[in-house]
């Protein structure tokens, strides 16, 4: 994949993310990735400069993340730097996944962090 085509690609995600309730994306400069923040809770890392390495790292259930990583192999990948059974990494530059599939896994990954958080953070993002 072109490096343009994925830099618009990036950009798309960090969008979406920030279309979620109560969701930031921003550049953390210690990790140097875009950081995906709920109530700051993490639900997402992702590369912010389009390369052959460029990933987004995802939270889903154990069992599915396994079932991504069999269907995807190559693609899908046991999470950077994270807990490997709660978080998968998936390539950017594999067309494997579509931005839809994908935005459906930041959508997810959203949905379990906010389901952890305690009534009075909910409260806040439901302001």
């Amino acid at each position: 994949m072109e490096n343009s085509v994925m830099q618009k690609r990036i950009e798309t995600f960090k969008a979406f993310g920030e279309t979620l309730k109560g969701a930031k994306v921003y550049f953390r400069e210690d990790w140097e990735v875009l950081y995906f923040d709920l109530q700051g809770k993490m639900f997402g890392m992702m590369s912010d400069q389009a390369s052959e390495d460029a990933i987004i790292t995802l939270k889903n259930l154990p069992e599915k993340n396994e079932e991504l990583r069999e269907i995807y192999a190559g693609t899908v990948i046991p999470g950077y730097y994270t807990n490997k059974n709660h978080w998968n990494s998936i390539k950017l530059a594999s067309e494997e996944l579509s931005d839809e599939a994908i935005k459906q896994l930041i959508e997810t990954s959203y949905q379990l962090v906010y389901q952890k958080l305690t009534k009075k953070l909910k409260a806040a993002i439901e302001e």
